[in-house]
């Protein structure tokens, strides 16, 4: 299997990628992404793997037609779970497993997975190898830069190595180390300082690995500037608390029209009802929606509609039309 043409994703879809992010990218929130950026590779919120295995598969991994192409990012440190939940997520049609090395939390570090892994790499190995037999899509990895007072990029490249010889073509770096000891995840997505130039040179020494940045971008320039080091941009919090960004990035790189916010989200209405047909509250859709008209006139009108109203029953399409008449009006009227 390592040697398989799955190993390796196309160019393009490097380009532009959103981040996998607890308790937000969920399958609603991705198919507004992907009318915002029609080329952009999305990624789940991180699943473990037991739970992929034992759980609730209907809930854990929905998924939409249009979010293609789509990873799955799974958490765990057993590589025959692992490879059993890979197996899982091919089969309910994700483009890519995707593997946290990187995430901080408490929670994960007791479970042994996450960012503690990059001082395992033999075991990173193991797993990826394991899931790379149980599934025909590339298998990659999300990592940092290292832990704690981990700063020699030799033990960087030699976790890589050894990751990359189990059959990963693929590395989303998060530029800073993982602090385990004395910082929230809130904390280590902004203390640990942001190290762009050991992706850069990660690409230079390895060139035939696919590398993309991740971490602490924050807008359009910063994102382009990375492209000329690496073969993408991962956005995190940026993509969702500035969808548009997104859309004019997308649109930017790849050729496409841009559309106005009002035209865009109006293009997602089938969706929204659909959902609601379907017994899904509103306020589980528009909470993705908040961010749309961040720093425009009638931005935070629009944001106030929604949240006080998405959550009362029978909500609907018609309070979306509402909120964007805020944002509209605010226009006319200048």
């Amino acid at each position: 299997m390592a040697d398989t043409p799955a190993s390796t994703i196309p160019a393009a879809q490097l380009r532009l990628s959103v981040a996998p992010m607890m308790d937000w990218t969920d399958t609603h929130c991705r198919v507004f992404h992907r009318l915002l950026a029609p080329h952009a590779r999305l990624y789940t919120e991180m699943v473990h793997a037991n739970a992929v295995v034992l759980g609730d598969r209907t809930r854990l991994l929905a998924m939409d037609p249009v979010e293609h192409p789509v990873a799955l990012q799974l958490g765990g440190s057993e590589p025959a779970l692992l490879a059993q939940a890979a197996r899982i997520g091919e089969a309910h049609g994700f483009d890519e497993i995707n593997l946290n090395c990187g995430c901080p939390s408490d929670r994960v570090q007791a479970g042994r997975f996450g960012a503690c892994l990059m001082r395992e790499p033999v075991l990173v190995a193991e797993s990826v190898a394991a899931m790379r037999e149980a599934c025909g899509v590339p298998v990659t990895v999300k990592c940092r830069l290292g832990v704690d007072d981990d700063h020699d990029f030799d033990r960087f490249l030699a976790f890589i190595d050894a990751v990359a010889a189990a059959g990963c073509g693929m590395f989303v770096v998060h530029a800073r180390n993982a602090w385990l000891k004395g910082l929230s995840p809130k904390e280590n997505r902004e203390v640990p300082p942001l190290r762009y130039d050991w992706a850069y040179r990660l690409k230079q020494e390895r060139p035939d690995l696919q590398v993309i940045v991740n971490g602490g971008i924050a807008d359009f320039d910063e994102a382009a500037a990375h492209l000329a080091h690496v073969d993408g941009a991962m956005l995190g919090r940026a993509a969702y608390h500035d969808p548009y960004l997104l859309h004019r990035l997308d649109a930017a790189w790849f050729g496409g029209e841009l559309r106005t916010r009002g035209a865009l989200l109006r293009a997602l209405q089938p969706y929204v009802e659909g959902e609601l047909a379907r017994g899904v509250y509103l306020k589980h859709i528009t909470r993705h929606l908040l961010g749309l008209f961040s720093g425009e006139r009638g931005g935070r009108a629009f944001r106030q509609v929604l949240s006080e109203g998405a959550h009362r029953p029978g909500a609907d399409w018609s309070l979306v039309e509402r909120a964007l008449a805020c944002t509209e009006s605010t226009v006319y009227a200048a």
